[in-house]
């Protein structure tokens, strides 16, 4: 729990959230407020993304199509088969 004070912010009022709970929280820059229990209730738009998140589905669904990928076998010294074949320098 962390105590900490409202302040003046335009014609408005501000509670400075210390980095660490914001970062616990998973909340980078859009939050919804509700009031709710006779308090306010503070919580991120959307839950945070990895930034890998759907790369087995598109890789499953890559394969699928018999798409190629790079892989040890494809690549070649200073590029890969796309490069080297599908490409006009």
């Amino acid at each position: 729990m962390v105590e900490t004070r409202i302040a003046k912010f335009g014609n408005s009022q501000a509670v400075r959230i210390p980095k660490p709970l914001l970062k616990r929280a998973g909340i980078v820059d859009a939050v919804t407020i509700e009031e709710r229990d006779g308090g306010l209730f503070i919580h991120r738009k959307d839950p945070p993304k990895h930034p890998r998140d759907g790369w087995a589905e598109q890789l499953d669904a890559m394969t699928a199509r018999g798409e190629p990928l790079d892989s040890p076998e494809t690549l070649i010294p200073g590029g890969n088969l796309f490069d080297d074949e599908e490409w006009t320098w």
